[in-house]
């Protein structure tokens, strides 16, 4: 059995893109969480020589693992130095993009819209992500009795917010809980959530439009997380601008995306926008619903067959 290590500094985001990739591969991953001493904490990865004693938390010693899916900006001193110390064993695998030359890994993915680009270097649609059919499966069984009684077409809200790119503003939100409304209306049932970077501000305005309506399930924080039943429920998918995450994860179910624009903007970002909407996954959301079809992203069944295939055969040299 292929022994495989997934290497982050915690957070939930690069974590879940790599296990979406373990998962794809079939392999029970050992988590590793790690933190870099000073100076490498505020200089990785442009200082370089990295050594063991560097590394804090989770440990990175042998018996080295045949593969390390890798990710985050301090995961990338522990990529570099598990390739050293394992001689060559252990693959090195970077999910995300590394900002610094892809040779210095055997393999790297990116979204499209990232820049990095190489011979060895993975470009998929979006972001790698756990969601496949099996998890909508269990999730659409585990939330049938909170779902199931709201009206068709079931349309899921995931919202985000502010962000270094895009802003959640009042505007924002009053436009939104128009469009929510006049769905809502039309006897569409609508499965919303949102994130504490929505405001609650924000969320008051949205919240207020819609309150005391049966056909509305706004998720208040409490009791198990229903997003992914909300995905297995959804007719629709509406995502706001800025979570490329949310939007990777709703293309991957093969369900039209609505992207709900927001203040603000950056070209990277955008950039995912228009690849999702290339692939046929996606639309701009203008308060109108349709039904199209199209194939479903599967981001990280790329990446794990460039791994299998890697695996199968090691690099020379």
């Amino acid at each position: 059995m292929t022994r495989c290590w997934i290497v982050t500094e915690g957070l939930t985001g690069t974590e879940n893109q790599c296990l979406g990739v373990a998962e794809a591969l079939g392999v029970i991953p050992e988590i590793k969480r790690i933190n870099l001493k000073q100076p490498w904490r505020t200089l990785s990865p442009w200082l370089g020589f990295e050594h063991a004693g560097i590394f804090t938390g989770d440990p990175i010693a042998a018996p080295w693992p045949d593969l390390a899916l890798c990710s985050g900006r301090k995961a990338i001193a522990a990529a570099r130095y598990i390739r050293k110390a394992s001689g060559g064993k252990t693959l090195v695998v970077q999910i995300q993009d590394p900002r610094v030359s892809p040779d210095q890994f055997d393999l790297v993915a990116v979204p499209t819209h990232d820049p990095t680009r190489g011979r060895n270097v993975i470009v998929t649609t979006g972001a790698p992500n756990r969601i496949n059919k099996k998890m909508l499966e269990d999730a659409r069984g585990d939330f049938a009795s909170l779902l199931s009684p709201l009206p068709t077409p079931r349309v899921a809200v995931m919202i985000g917010g502010t962000s270094k790119a895009y802003s959640m503003n009042d505007d924002v939100a009053h436009t939104l809980a128009t469009q929510l409304s006049g769905l809502r209306d039309q006897g569409c049932g609508l499965m919303i959530t949102a994130s504490r970077r929505t405001g609650a501000t924000q969320q008051a305005i949205i919240r207020d439009a819609l309150k005391d309506d049966p056909n509305v399930f706004f998720w208040d924080g409490t009791g198990p997380n229903p997003y992914l039943g909300f995905l297995a429920w959804a007719d629709a998918v509406l995502v706001t601008a800025d979570s490329v995450s949310m939007l990777s994860e709703a293309a991957t179910t093969g369900k039209p995306v609505y992207i709900i624009p927001m203040a603000g903007g950056a070209p990277r970002i955008d950039a995912l926008h228009q690849a999702l909407i290339t692939h046929g996954a996606a639309r701009m959301f203008e308060g109108k619903l349709a039904q199209w079809t199209y194939r479903p992203l599967n981001d990280a069944g790329i990446v794990a067959l460039a791994i299998w295939n890697a695996l199968k055969n090691p690099k020379k040299g």
